[in-house]
């Protein structure tokens, strides 16, 4: 078979959280959008997948890995990060995008309207990186 007929692989999208609900809750939203979720919980395997993604999540609340070292890392490779943490955790927020975060949204945005954010962020993402 040739490259010409395979078919398009869906956009990779490693999603690193610790907390099994948001991590399921946030790799669902990205399969919703048509994408293919890359699930991760620590650092090793999100560095793994970095190099064949096209976008990262990262949530921001969590001890099994360092959440701004993670989106510094994504930054660096040139991945788009959205950032997902708490609401009134403004300081996070901030470190979060100045570490390279695209977009720091709070739990309750991505709860209620998961896949259409997502899908919204990853069109202005590559449209900005394009």
């Amino acid at each position: 078979m040739d490259a010409a007929a395979e078919p398009a692989r869906p956009t990779r999208v490693v999603v690193l959280a610790q907390d099994l609900i948001w991590s399921d809750r946030l790799a669902r939203a990205v399969e919703a959008c048509g994408a293919h979720p890359i699930r991760a919980a620590a650092d090793a395997p999100f560095d793994a997948a970095l190099s064949d993604a096209a976008f990262a999540i990262i949530d921001l609340t969590a001890r099994a890995y360092d959440p701004m070292a993670a989106v510094a890392r994504a930054h660096a490779a040139g991945v788009p990060v959205l950032a997902v943490g708490q609401h009134d955790d403004v300081e996070e927020r901030k470190r979060a995008l100045a570490e390279g975060a695209d977009r720091v949204l709070a739990y309750r945005k991505l709860f209620e309207d998961g896949p259409a954010t997502i899908a919204g962020w990853m069109v202005r993402a590559a449209s900005s990186v394009a």
